[in-house]
């Protein structure tokens, strides 16, 4: 039976390796007593809070044992954990509480203002407070403290009963919940394990938040599942990732483009003992051959993958050669793995062309909670999971993503990819960080619009950027103006809101 508590099985073989570094703290857990403490949370939502199978809890903190415990004792309990992004506000949290229909939240004292806010317009049967809390609480540490004996066995989860429910950032519109079962937990971790070729004294840390799927699934859930070691932050601290790297002796590392550029543009960077880290990865958005080429002046291999949370976030893998000799690409698809490119007529497209990328395989999500419109535009009656990325595929099969589909616009009847342009504009010294839409012109249907933050002290006009281009790509491709802001609007994973953006320039 296909199950989502790895942490359970492992436990059972191999208890006394090391599962879990916790940064902030200082703690090291075993395989066993890290499954200990998941499996007395499991019995505070069951036992405490009366929670059944099928029932659904929230959590809105940080990345933290107590996170991780909750985790796995949704996978042991059937409970279904409905993450909450700590950035969002309360106005944006109601919506995804509400939706989801949870019956309890547990938080930390940090975002105590939030959950106070939440309780002042929707009822929940239990508040949990996982740092003790007031009397209108129910205290997570104390009840967790008076359950020490065993007890008989938590309900019996099946391969397609949920896990979780992770909602999408909202770039769009309004939040999604991706149904995650059992099955397709189980099955990107086996999956990215073997064709990521990972191991057991492979040690990883995890910076990225775990109320995402790429925090929880990309590198966790594989890792422990080999028998490795995760080295958990609370946040993103540069200099602090660097140290715990070289001081834990780190072998592969996970981050997104926005990330690893922060990573490289700290002083540590350029000294930090690197000899013990087999490669990093890079996914959740394009990645700029700059910051490829940068790390691996420093000696490192340097990966790309790819992955959406409806899909599972590992589907492609290239060994370490193949990411030097085709840099930029993100791979083949993995094992267990089918992918198509297709036109606008769902016709399969010729090696070289640039088609939408869909997907097909048992790490593919049951679609969306309580959007059943949503569920059937994306996922196909023979299973097929339409990204809406473009992507093309070389003569050797490996994959390059183009960019969005909806990001794509058409100039003078030829489509233009904005991640082509981001990512040439991304070379020019000045430009710390790039972003292209479309926008209507009155000649070319749609003309390009880049918004560009300088690096300080590097001012630089447009005019400048406009001929930077102009000997690195087509014409038609070179936007018609370039908008200079502060900072870009981005998700929590480092994604840009592009609608926002437009609506910016709508507004101008």
């Amino acid at each position: 039976m296909i199950s989502a508590d790895i942490l359970g099985e492992r436990a059972r073989l191999t208890p006394e390796k090391t599962a879990l570094v916790y940064v902030s703290t200082g703690e090291r857990l075993s395989y066993a007593e890290l499954n200990r403490r998941a499996g007395l949370a499991a019995r505070v939502w069951t036992e405490v809070c009366g929670l059944s199978k099928g029932d659904r809890v929230g959590i809105l903190a940080h990345n933290s044992v107590e996170f991780l415990e909750a985790f796995f004792a949704a996978a042991k309990s059937g409970v279904v954990l409905v993450p909450l992004s700590t950035r969002a506000t309360p106005h944006e949290l109601e919506f995804i509480v509400r939706d989801s229909g949870m019956k309890a939240l547990a938080f930390e004292e940090e975002h105590r203002g939030t959950a106070e806010a939440l309780r002042k317009t929707i009822r929940l049967a239990h508040w949990i407070a996982l740092g003790g809390g007031s009397s209108v609480d129910l205290s997570y540490p104390r009840f967790k403290g008076q359950l020490v004996a065993a007890k008989g066995e938590f309900a019996r989860c099946e391969p397609e009963d949920l896990l979780c429910l992770l909602y999408t950032s909202g770039t769009t519109g309004k939040p999604k919940g991706v149904m995650i079962p059992h099955r397709m937990a189980a099955w990107n971790a086996y999956n990215t394990v073997v064709s990521w070729q990972l191991r057991e004294d492979d040690i990883s840390p995890v910076f990225t938040p775990l109320y995402h799927a790429g925090g929880l699934s990309a590198f966790l859930m594989p890792i422990l599942t080999i028998g490795g070691t995760i080295v958990l932050h609370r946040g993103f601290d540069p200099s602090e990732i660097w140290r715990t790297i070289e001081q834990e002796r780190c072998t592969v590392v996970l981050g997104v483009p926005t990330i690893f550029k922060l990573l490289m543009e700290a002083p540590e960077f350029a000294t930090a003992d690197l000899h013990h880290v087999r490669w990093f990865i890079s996914g959740g958005a394009p990645l700029p051959l700059y910051i490829i080429e940068a790390y691996q002046r420093r000696g490192v291999a340097f990966k790309q993958g790819y992955g959406l949370t409806e899909v599972g976030v590992n589907c492609f893998a290239m060994i370490v050669e193949e990411s030097v000799r085709k840099p930029g690409s993100i791979g083949k698809p993995m094992m267990l793995t089918e992918a198509r490119l297709v036109n606008a007529e769902g016709r399969d497209v010729a090696a070289g062309e640039v088609g939408e990328l869909w997907l097909r395989g048992p790490h593919v999500s049951k679609g969306y909670w309580n959007n059943p419109e949503a569920t059937r535009a994306a996922l196909d009656s023979d299973g097929w999971f339409h990204t809406g990325d473009q992507a093309r595929r070389d003569e050797e099969g490996f994959y390059y993503i183009a960019g969005r589909t909806k990001d794509m616009f058409i100039s003078g009847g030829v489509n233009v990819y904005p991640a082509e342009i981001e990512g040439e504009l991304l070379q020019h010294p000045a430009v710390q960080d790039a972003a292209v839409i479309g926008v209507e012109h009155p000649t070319w249907g749609e003309a390009g619009v880049a918004f560009v933050v300088t690096r300080p002290g590097h001012p630089v006009k447009a005019e400048e950027l406009a001929e930077f281009l102009s000997v690195r790509l087509a014409r038609y491709k070179i936007p018609r103006e370039f908008v200079f802001i502060e900072s870009l609007p981005r998700t929590p994973y480092g994604k840009v809101v592009k609608g926002e953006l437009k609506s910016r320039y709508e507004k101008r």
